[in-house]
């Protein structure tokens, strides 16, 4: 019998490698579209920066606007995490530290796009927008199953679905508050991102102290 041949071609890509891929393009993108607006940004384009063909990108993305995708769900099970790991007694801002650690180095692409720079595309693209908003929508009940873990609740238990209503709303309203008020230059990128986990963290504060 003949020696069954060996396989040819490249090995398939890890999980990590294809998560590190869909960042890639997310930050291209959103380079592009501060630089040129999102109209003028093409498939090509953002396959060329990364150095991938436009058939690559839109096997990850089903179009340009949901390129950013990854930059804007990041940051999501990181807090879902944090949730399930905040301690009795502990503060909701110390317990979320970690996230908001993270969130300063989340948007950063190569020319130095800040989240608020992102932030503020989303209020003259619907399609940004649209993806802006599906991606808190998908957040809340991830922090809700998180806020049920942590308190021994049931799933479907509407104290925590509140408790996360109120965090997801808090932590949407200081992004956007942020952005709508910050021209950030990439020079002032990391005095743009220090004001953003300042604006997260007093809204998070806020949101914890209820409505009184």
């Amino acid at each position: 019998m003949t020696a069954a041949r060996g396989r040819t071609g490249r090995p398939p890509l890890t999980e990590e490698r294809k998560a590190e891929i869909r960042l890639e393009i997310a930050r291209a993108a959103v380079d592009l579209f501060v630089r040129q607006g999102v109209t003028a940004t093409t498939g090509e384009q953002i396959g060329q920066a990364v150095g991938v063909s436009a058939r690559t990108v839109w096997r990850y993305f089903p179009s340009k606007e949901n390129c950013v995708r990854p930059l804007f769900s990041a940051g999501i099970d990181l807090i879902a995490a944090c949730l399930r790991d905040w301690r009795p007694g502990q503060p909701l801002v110390a317990a979320l530290e970690r996230a908001f650690s993270t969130e300063q180095e989340r948007v950063t692409g190569t020319e130095g796009t800040t989240l608020g720079a992102l932030v503020r595309l989303t209020r003259t693209e619907p399609g940004l927008r649209a993806v802006w908003l599906q991606t808190y929508d998908e957040a809340e009940p991830a922090f809700a199953r998180a806020l049920a873990d942590r308190a021994g609740l049931p799933a479907d238990d509407l104290r925590p679905a509140i408790q996360a209503a109120m965090l997801n709303a808090a932590l949407r309203a200081a992004v956007e508050h942020h952005a709508w008020r910050t021209a950030d230059a990439a020079a002032d990128r990391r005095t743009a991102q220090t004001e953003l986990a300042g604006a997260v963290r007093s809204a998070v504060a806020l949101a914890a102290e209820g409505v009184t």
